[in-house]
């Protein structure tokens, strides 16, 4: 089969096409990418007065701390967490909501609300669930014997954290779920349901092999989100406490930076972070690459 194309007559047309978007992506990325890589090699007094260069100097530093290795160790069991938790919700709702139960559209759509959400707005929401004087819960967790209070066990703190941000990502995760599932052909599961296939057997023989495309798709969407996009969830519930059990590596990007004022070594941690917003772009795009060729 081969590729359509659109052949423009010249360069000035396409170029006037793409310069909202170049413009836009100088203005809020190359152009703060860059004072940040110039900033992580530059040591300055907190209070902005004077800095010298450094070199590599903030980045060896970062990386022989043991407070930003636990803080790294940390990030990748929260980001495991989410993301398994949320991927795992949705995927269950989505199949609930694409049977034929009565009423299935209200369910869909209360499903999706929850994606517009903001992130403080959800760690509020989670505030009135948990927190040890004014939540619902603590007094039901009491009368099993359950001490709670996540502003001072860390373990109890992770788990609100990761909660909180799961429940936040669900919905988008079951939007995408949902259209891979409308899309597989009826007559493969109805076949599959003739030859006396139960509902689990269809699910992992026929559905989660063909939801696999969306599934990469959304694995690597939802690292980048429990990576990047909880900061503030975490600092409206936690603040990255107690005792830093909940300082993933944005929280303390912006600990260091704003509150301590530790310039350089907050610039060398936001170059890291953006290192690694680069390269799970650039496997999203090589999966994506990898779904249209099969296709």
């Amino acid at each position: 089969m081969s590729e359509r194309r659109t052949i423009f007559p010249g360069w000035r047309l396409p170029l006037l096409l793409l310069a909202p978007q170049l413009l836009l992506t100088a203005l809020f990325f190359l152009w703060p990418a860059a004072g940040a890589i110039e900033a992580s090699l530059m040591r300055g007094d907190p209070f902005g007065l004077s800095a010298r260069f450094v070199g590599l100097d903030n980045f060896t530093e970062l990386f022989t701390d043991p407070l930003y290795l636990a803080a790294v160790g940390r990030t990748l069991l929260f980001c495991g967490a989410v993301s398994l938790l949320s991927l795992g919700l949705a995927l269950v709702l989505a199949v609930l909501a694409d049977s034929a139960i009565r009423g299935r559209a209200f369910y869909r759509t209360a499903l999706i609300w929850p994606y517009a959400v903001a992130p403080v707005i959800a760690a509020v929401v989670w505030i009135l669930l948990l927190h040890p004087q004014i939540g619902a819960l603590p007094p039901l967790l009491s009368r099993l014997g359950i001490v709670w209070d996540y502003r001072l066990d860390g373990t109890q703190a992770m788990i609100t954290v990761i909660l909180a941000s799961a429940w936040k990502q669900v919905s988008y995760n079951f939007i995408f779920f949902l259209a891979g599932l409308q899309s597989i052909p009826a007559a493969i599961v109805e076949a599959a349901r003739m030859d006396g296939a139960g509902p689990l057997r269809r699910f992992w023989t026929i559905l989660f092999p063909l939801l696999a495309p969306t599934t990469g798709f959304l694995v690597t969407v939802n690292i980048a989100y429990s990576a990047f996009e909880t900061f503030g969830t975490i600092e409206a519930l936690t603040q990255g406490g107690p005792a830093q059990a909940t300082q993933t590596l944005v929280v303390k990007v912006y600990r260091d930076g704003v509150v301590n004022l530790d310039l350089g070594a907050s610039s060398a941690q936001s170059v890291v972070l953006m290192a690694g917003v680069m390269l799970l772009t650039l496997l999203q795009f090589r999966l994506l690459r990898r779904r249209g060729d099969a296709i």
